[in-house]
Parts: C-alpha cells; sequence; structure tokens
C-alpha cells in the first residue's frame, strides 16, 4: 500500500493559528477551504509516494540529512502569490541564506522529484479560483503581517488521512 511522505518546517503553534486566521477568511470570503485542511509549514520537499514497506529506506535518508546547522531565525513578511493554472496566495518569508542552505542539505538525500524551492506558508490554494486569487491577492497585498520564529528541527511526514509527524531531526 502506497503512503505520501513529505519534509517540512512548522512554525511555532501561535504563528499556524495566525495563518490559520487568514485561511478561515479565504474559506468564507473567497470559497476557498482546501488550505484550511493542513497546518502552516515551508515545504523542504515535496509530497511523494512510496510503498509502507520502503518506509523504513525514507527513514534513514532523512535521519542521512546533515543537520550540523545552527538553529536560525525566519521572518515573514507579507503576502504574494504564484499565478499559476492553480493559483497560491501565501505568507513570504524573507530571503534567508539558512533557509536555502537547509533545503539544498535535504535534496542531497532527496531529489528523485524536479523541485524549485520557492519558500512559503500556504494560506489559498487548490480550489482557488483564478479570479478569487486576484480578489484576495488585491485585499492581502495590503495586509500588514510580520513576524518572526526560530527553525530548529525539520520534520518528516505522513498521510495517514491528515499528515502525521514520523520523524524529526534537530538543527545543532
Amino acid at each position: 500500500m502506497k503512503k505520501l511522505y513529505f519534509i517540512a518546517i512548522y512554525p511555532p503553534q501561535q504563528i499556524i493559528d495566525e495563518v490559520k486566521i487568514f485561511k478561515q477568511d479565504l474559506a468564507l470570503n473567497y470559497n476557498n477551504s482546501k488550505a484550511l485542511k493542513n497546518d502552516a509549514h515551508i515545504t523542504l520537499f515535496p509530497p511523494f509516494s512510496r510503498e509502507i514497506e520502503l518506509e523504513e529506506d525514507i527513514h534513514i535518508a532523512f535521519q542521512k540529512i546533515n543537520t550540523i546547522i545552527s538553529p536560525f531565525e525566519i521572518t515573514l513578511n507579507g503576502f504574494d502569490g504564484f499565478p499559476n493554472k492553480n493559483p497560491v496566495l501565501f505568507v513570504k518569508p524573507e530571503n534567508n541564506e539558512h533557509l536555502t542552505e537547509l533545503y539544498n542539505r535535504v535534496k542531497q538525500h532527496f531529489n528523485f522529484i524536479r523541485y524549485n524551492f520557492n519558500p512559503h506558508i500556504t494560506v489559498g490554494y487548490r480550489d482557488l479560483s483564478f479570479d478569487n486569487y486576484l480578489k484576495a491577492l488585491e485585499i492581502y497585498k495590503n495586509i500588514e503581517y510580520k513576524t518572526k520564529f526560530i527553525v530548529d528541527k525539520i520534520i518528516l511526514l505522513r498521510h495517514d488521512g491528515k499528515w502525521v509527524p514520523i520523524a524529526e531531526k534537530k538543527l545543532e
């Protein structure tokens, strides 16, 4: 049986709760509820499927990621979007060389999917129409939202009806 897995950074609960308010606004005012299913996070490696019998191999590769890197601060600053066919509205982190370095270290062991690293915290996506995306982006571009958090670990998650953490590695 196949399962989905991915690797991410999660902000503290307070920021997850703050972002959830934005997601609830999109559900209420822009007919977009899909993003409510997932807690706020920054993806380091996107969802991929593997047979559950191969999960041990995923754990081994995850543990090989070099996390000898000091915990670092990420600043989230405002909103932006990806105007794709399936548009995405997100909270944008400021450029951060430590985050890029961490991603590059993940990529050394998880490189079987081509992935352009554009760090963000999703607020709206999937069932967000392009018209509603444009309307929401026009409003959200003018909302001031700035906060910071310390990244001190990465998390491996498996989808069991919802995303469940199955391993973590501390930065040191």
